[in-house]
């Protein structure tokens, strides 16, 4: 099933990337231009692919794995995949130079590798063990690298130039794609971890739809204020609302 879902993706992203190439999506009359956001026509072109992807494939996916998965597996996948990454999570603060949150970090991961069977069970945060959500594009902001304009990547969604080689180095590496020979099993784990990270913002697209805005200017913007708070570490800011959905790797 995974890899049927693989295949879908992979078919719709090459069509995203063609249709994108061909012709850039109008702005709406009366949209006041954001100076962060230059490549406006061929973002919002991207974005449109991603929202059909997202319709017509994604969404019907994660209505499914809802239905099959009872909310306590759910919860225990997510679990696992977030203790996961916390592994890289202490890395990227130690890297910031922030030892405390990556020994913090680090005894997440102990505690719930140990403790929580694996990482089925989160048992570090009720302990009193802060999460944590680092990347490689917030690392490479807090070393003082500008974000560069926005841009919205085919699948992946909203980002800048500064994410983007963010999220490529966060591939790069990351020991699912790097040392998982098997390709069965990395196009499994894969297609569960994109249907996981999407399971998670699940219900908050439907309020955007309802709502008499410009989805993608409120993502836009969402998205370039929370990156922001992110990397001052929330010392000048409130911590915008959360957008519809986000990279898994960010």
């Amino acid at each position: 099933m995974t890899l049927f879902i693989l295949r879908k993706i992979k078919t719709a992203f090459l069509f995203g990337l063609i249709a994108t190439m061909v012709g850039c999506a109008s702005i709406p009359a009366g949209t006041e231009r954001s100076p962060q956001d230059p490549w406006e026509p061929f973002n919002r072109s991207v974005f449109e692919f991603n929202e059909g992807l997202d319709a017509y494939v994604l969404k019907p996916v994660v209505a499914g794995y809802r239905f099959v998965l009872p909310e306590f597996v759910r919860d225990g996948i997510y679990n696992i995949f977030s203790n996961y990454n916390d592994i890289y999570t202490a890395l990227y603060n130690l890297l910031q130079g922030k030892p405390g949150d990556a020994f913090n970090d680090l005894m997440r991961v102990v505690v719930n590798t140990t403790m929580g069977l694996g990482g089925l069970i989160d048992l570090a945060t009720p302990g009193g063990l802060e999460k944590h959500k680092e990347d490689w594009g917030q690392t490479l902001g807090v070393w003082g690298v500008p974000s560069g304009p926005y841009v919205v990547l085919p699948f992946f969604g909203p980002s800048n130039v500064r994410d983007t080689f963010g999220t490529v180095a966060d591939l790069e590496s990351d020991y699912l794609f790097s040392f998982v020979k098997d390709i069965g099993l990395r196009n499994s784990i894969t297609g569960l971890r994109v249907v996981n990270a999407r399971n998670t913002y699940y219900e908050a697209g439907d309020l955007l739809d309802g709502a008499a805005i410009d989805k993608y200017s409120f993502m836009r913007d969402a998205y370039i204020q929370r990156r922001a708070y992110q990397i001052n570490e929330g010392r000048d800011d409130e911590e915008p609302l959360m957008p519809a959905y986000e990279n898994p790797y960010q």
